[in-house]
């Protein structure tokens, strides 16, 4: 096709020489050529547009073309947009991660989850179109069943035959399912709403006794779990307490637990320096850890409330108080035996429920009990008399009756007996002194007759060889009748004159204490 001549004035003619040098004569335009294709191409369109829009709106620039953030479109020179750009890009990649959650969360599951409140999505920046709904992104789920409508004041709904009344059972129904929902979380109650279930009065009124009661029972187990100490963990109040002791410089390390008992937990450790020179640490140390629980041990209170040394203090609504009593109590009758010249452990320091106190043993190994230990005829012998020597100084000298001696209670060690445990320890004027002296005086008895002991005596001769009382009687049962008689006697004389009555003659006994 021959080239189009494309002339800008109305008259292309000839004109007159002078008309060409004219400078308000009529300007020379130069002819463009182009073909035909050209000038129907689409893309000669589009730069021309482009062109024309540059040159009205010089200030716009285009950013809907690419990437948000390509840094050919910005000034990446502020460290604000820096990071604006930077937050933004976290949170398209947060959103990505919360929608793939949601994904693998749902499945094809009926009931599905959003997670909508949490996502980070800018107004202006979203990958969906406006045509494409998600109802997981929403806040409304259209699926979800709406919660019953609310009874008007007035009570009813409706006119004539179609009223219904606030007490119908499908409207009731429907509100009780609801009010599931204020249940506590742990309470797991389903979705009721959705399934369009009715609940009578008498099924919600008992699920809902019975999650308060699991609620109050779930309390009761934290609490109980938190406040106790059992087996071989402790409490976090005992823990701070050891942790005080090691961090303060009296104790060195904490090795472990030697022995597990109903009333406590005893933990070896290594001693460390005292804050006063006065007082020398052993090398080893007993921890002995009263159980703060009274589970196994719930017969406390018959030791301790009548001592007339803790009785005024004594508290059965207070189960922490009496434990730190009971601590206190073995301390001091720990203190008599040890002013005595008893053998038995050595007071460090009292902590609450928390009593140090020397090792009986060597190398963390604790010294063997009576029972465990396999002894010689002559040594057995000798730890009997050693044993009666050494009832005979805790009842007189002491005043004090051990109330659980067995084989079980005395360690050996060094070639002798070694009295432990003595907080349930009471004084023979206590309403049941002179029956757990006889308990005690039956255990050690039994024992040695079972090992081969000759001159053990019985639980009666030992009784009175020991209190000095000289009880005479047929029969066992006369016995101890004899002696709660005595108890019986003592007791009256303490409600009426309020102080302790000596039942016992005067060569050598126990003195009297007045309260």
């Amino acid at each position: 096709m021959d080239p189009v001549e494309i002339a800008a004035a109305p008259d292309a003619g000839p004109g007159p020489a002078w008309q060409s040098k004219c400078p308000w004569g009529t300007p020379n335009t130069t002819s463009m050529s182009c073909s035909l294709a050209d000038v129907m191409s689409e893309q000669l369109a589009k730069e021309l547009q482009l062109e024309e829009e540059n040159a009205v709106f010089p200030e716009v620039v285009a950013v809907t073309e690419g990437p948000f953030i390509t840094g050919d479109n910005v000034d990446t020179s502020s460290d604000l947009m820096l990071a604006q750009m930077l937050q933004m890009e976290f949170d398209r990649e947060y959103d990505a991660q919360l929608r793939r959650e949601e994904k693998k969360i749902n499945g094809d599951s009926k009931v599905s989850i959003s997670f909508e409140n949490y996502r980070k999505v800018h107004p202006y920046d979203s990958d969906s179109s406006e045509d494409e709904v998600d109802w997981q992104d929403t806040r409304h789920d259209p699926y979800r069943a709406d919660k019953p409508t609310t009874t008007p004041r007035k009570g009813f709904i409706g006119k004539g035959k179609d009223i219904t009344t606030k007490h119908d059972e499908v409207v009731c129904g429907r509100k009780n399912t609801a009010r599931m929902e204020n249940f506590a979380p742990e309470f797991q109650v389903g979705d009721g709403i959705g399934m369009d279930l009715k609940l009578s009065n008498q099924v919600f009124n008992a699920l809902k006794q019975h999650a308060y009661s699991e609620e109050r029972r779930s309390a009761r187990l934290h609490e109980k779990k938190e406040h106790s100490t059992a087996e071989k963990a402790v409490d976090p109040k005992t823990r701070l307490l050891l942790y005080k002791m090691v961090n303060g410089g009296l104790l060195e390390t904490i090795t472990g637990c030697i022995s597990t008992g109903k009333e406590s937990v005893v933990f070896h450790a290594y001693g460390g320096k005292s804050a006063t020179e006065e007082k020398e640490i052993p090398a080893e140390c007993a921890i002995k850890v009263f159980k703060t629980t009274l589970n196994e041990f719930k017969n406390r209170d018959k030791y301790i409330k009548d001592d007339y040394r803790f009785k005024d203090r004594f508290s059965k609504l207070n189960p922490r108080k009496v434990i730190r009593m009971w601590a206190e109590k073995e301390m001091h009758n720990l203190k008599r035996m040890q002013n005595a010249g008893i053998p038995c452990p050595e007071v460090v320091i009292l902590k609450k429920h928390v009593l140090v106190m020397s090792f009986i043993g060597q190398d963390q190994v604790p010294a063997p009990k009576l029972k465990d230990v396999t002894l010689s005829s002559e040594d057995m012998r000798k730890a009997y008399y050693q044993i009666l020597n050494m009832m005979q100084q805790l009842y007189k000298e002491c005043n004090l009756v051990h109330a659980d001696l067995s084989e079980y209670n005395m360690l050996w060690h060094d070639g002798k007996v070694w009295l432990i445990d003595v907080s349930q320890s009471v004084e023979p004027t206590h309403p049941h002194g002179l029956e757990f002296l006889f308990r005690d005086c039956r255990n050690v008895s039994q024992f040695f007759q079972k090992v081969g002991v000759a001159e053990a005596l019985n639980e009666r001769e030992l009784f009175n060889a020991v209190s000095g009382l000289n009880i005479t009687a047929d029969s066992e049962v006369d016995f101890q009748a004899k002696i709660e008689a005595l108890e019986k006697v003592n007791e009256d004389h303490v409600q009426k004159q309020g102080k302790k009555l000596s039942m016992f003659p005067s060569n050598g006994d126990p003195p009297i204490y007045d309260e």
